[in-house]
């Protein structure tokens, strides 16, 4: 049995192992390909080491009047901001809900299912944000629509109470004169760092990660955010490229195209590959205790 037991932890590794060189190469093509030449791509295609170093690609992205600088305070403002926020809301409702004393929470537990399932649609958000609420243009739009409130993660954080918090610790709460918010605060809250640190981490990627609110409800370049930016700029230069004047034909195939597409990539992802380790410990933790049925 001890053998069997080596054999299979012995294959795990092995396969683990395999799996992280098959995640890690693309990110080690891309990097390199970012760093390449624009020319030497053409010539020699990517490779994982650059034939002809360049940092052209970075240079046109951080040039002057590109406002990469402003675009990342915006982002890092929207990713804090909106995944606090987040983690509020979803706390606040999914306390309740976790507790049996709540009344009508069958009730609300279908409304929260229900929007996992159903939504107005594209047209009639645009509407209720931009008409009744007026959000475009402000940096609320990339806050609000979308992420504020997510009904699996309020599910996953009320399953995580639910089976975690021990209810003995509630009523002991409770008799020393506790009330609702004061046990959330300082019963609830303390006890549910695996969970609010996986679900913090989820909410920031989809907030970094996201250009879809961007595109629709942002026109003022003062408040695009790293994603709209980048993908602003990577547009531009397949307009130029596609729409080059008579005698402009060099200078448009200057144009770092190919590196820029993958310097791009390399700038939207790096924060989050660097904030990860710092969370991997919780989230591992907090999936594997939220996943339990309550």
């Amino acid at each position: 049995m001890k053998n069997e037991n080596r054999g299979w932890s012995i294959a795990a590794h092995i396969s683990l192992i395999f799996y992280t060189v098959v995640v890690i190469i693309p990110f080690i093509l891309l990097i390199s390909a970012s760093l390449t030449d624009q020319k030497a791509i053409y010539a020699n295609g990517f490779s994982f080491w650059p034939s002809e170093f360049s940092t052209a690609a970075y240079e046109y992205i951080f040039s002057a009047n590109s406002g990469i600088i402003r675009a990342y305070g915006v982002s890092i403002f929207v990713t804090v901001v909106g995944t606090i926020s987040s983690l509020i809301i979803s706390a606040l409702l999914a306390y309740p809900l976790s507790r049996s004393i709540m009344p009508n929470r069958t009730f609300w537990m279908f409304f929260i299912v229900f929007t996992m399932l159903f939504n107005g649609g594209m047209v009639p958000s645009y509407l209720v944000w931009t008409q009744l609420i007026h959000i475009k243009n402000t940096v609320w739009a990339l806050i609000l629509p979308g992420f504020l409130m997510n009904g699996f993660n309020i599910l996953l954080m009320r399953t995580f109470f639910r089976n975690t918090i021990p209810a003995e610790l509630i009523e002991s709460a409770e008799m020393d004169g506790a009330n609702e918010f004061r046990i959330l605060r300082s019963v609830v809250v303390p006890l549910s760092t695996p969970v609010l640190a996986t679900i913090g981490l989820m909410q920031s990627i989809l907030y970094w990660n996201d250009w879809q609110n961007g595109k629709i409800y942002i026109t003022d370049p003062s408040l695009f955010s790293v994603q709209n930016l980048l993908n602003r700029i990577m547009e531009d230069i397949q307009f130029l490229k596609t729409n080059m004047p008579p005698g402009t034909a060099g200078a448009i195939n200057a144009l770092p195209s190919e590196s820029a597409r993958m310097a791009i990539a390399v700038l939207g992802v790096l924060p989050i590959l660097l904030a990860y380790p710092f969370f991997q410990k919780y989230f591992v933790k907090g999936i594997m205790i939220g996943a339990i049925k309550g």
